[in-house]
């Protein structure tokens, strides 16, 4: 049990280390591609990321280094067809929204994720959770949202991206023990769904919002080295956001995103001299206290959770005679349910998914 669990914490944290040094990496360089180059074609370029990173997982399952696991074929495609609408959700509502606006609607992802998972999951957050949480969004409030400019479409639009983004992070995380698939067996079945998705709307909504052409674009030699740089990245930062989901939550996702987001402010002021206030450093500090804090009750009540079912093996062990409670106990802790009348906690959303 002690080797396995140090195998978890050794995964988790370089998944963690990855997702943070990929995801950094890849807002340098597309801002050197959007910014410098000109190339504000984001929903295409996401459709591209995808495509690398389906067509580099399939060369490693030639190569053998994974295992092809094919489930229910409805659930991935309705998986793959959301993660590509969210994206592209988000992407309006930067165009309609100011930045400050669109921040805020990053920062709101955080509660409603925590809301649906109590909703639909019965999940419990502590208070110390809750309150470390709370001090994370303070801290990324002050310090990348600037103005609040509000419309009725913008906010419309926020809204839709911020309940799609929540439950899309949702499924990546239940998918996966559902159906007893790894991060890298779902991401190979999703992709091509999310890929085709994002490349049908992607020049559409592209040209919307920048009333631009994407395939009349000059494609000179040091912008296709920068998009062919950051589709390598994306493979990179597709796998450990599905391996962090899986292993983790989506909330701990999302505080690892704002980690990313006071990362990319701080490289950018160091590397590309962009401008920096008081009010970012403040920000950046008041969320990092967040983090710290949000790490600390984590871990803390993780180490707790042993303490409490210490106990119950004990009574067991000591009631051998009666096997029902011998039984009973051995499926729980096999993530089953104690009775086998007991339904099986899903999501109101995914009842409309077969069952494998």
């Amino acid at each position: 049990m002690g080797v396995a669990g140090e195998k978890f914490q050794l995964g988790t944290v370089g998944a963690l280390s990855l997702s943070v040094v990929s995801s950094v990496s890849i807002v340098i360089c597309n801002k050197a591609l959007m910014s410098s180059l000109g190339f504000n074609f984001a929903t295409t370029l996401t459709s591209w990321h995808l495509l690398v990173t389906f067509c580099s997982l399939h060369v490693a399952l030639c190569m053998k280094l994974f295992e092809h696991k094919p489930f229910d074929a409805r659930t991935v495609m309705g998986f793959g067809v959301l993660n590509g609408i969210s994206i592209g959700l988000l992407n309006l509502s930067l165009g309609f929204n100011s930045v400050g606006f669109y921040q805020m609607t990053k920062l709101a992802i955080i509660p409603c994720t925590v809301i649906l998972e109590t909703l639909f999951f019965r999940k419990k957050f502590s208070r110390n959770i809750k309150l470390s949480l709370s001090v994370l969004l303070v801290g990324v409030g002050v310090a990348t949202v600037t103005d609040l400019q509000l419309n009725a479409v913008g906010s419309v639009l926020s809204l839709l991206a911020i309940i799609t983004t929540c439950i899309a992070q949702i499924m990546t995380n239940t998918i996966q023990k559902k159906f007893k698939v790894s991060s890298t067996q779902l991401l190979y079945q999703s992709c091509p769904y999310q890929a085709l998705t994002l490349f049908l709307i992607g020049p559409f909504l592209d040209g919307f919002l920048t009333n631009k052409n994407v395939f009349a674009f000059d494609y000179t030699t040091q912008v296709l080295f920068f998009i062919v740089l950051s589709c390598l990245i994306s493979v990179s930062v597709n796998f450990s956001t599905f391996f962090v989901i899986g292993k983790t939550s989506p909330v701990t996702y999302q505080v690892l995103g704002h980690l990313k987001t006071c990362l990319v402010l701080t490289f950018g002021y160091v590397l590309l001299h962009d401008p920096f206030s008081w009010r970012n450093i403040l920000g950046i500090l008041i969320a990092v206290i967040g983090m710290v804090l949000y790490s600390y009750f984590c871990t803390r009540e993780t180490q707790q959770k042993p303490a409490e079912v210490s106990p119950q093996v004990i009574q067991v062990k000591e009631s051998e005679s009666n096997p029902l409670i011998s039984d009973s106990l051995s499926t729980a802790e096999n993530g089953g349910s104690t009775t086998d009348d007991e339904p099986l906690k899903v999501p109101m959303w995914s009842s409309k998914y077969s069952r494998v």
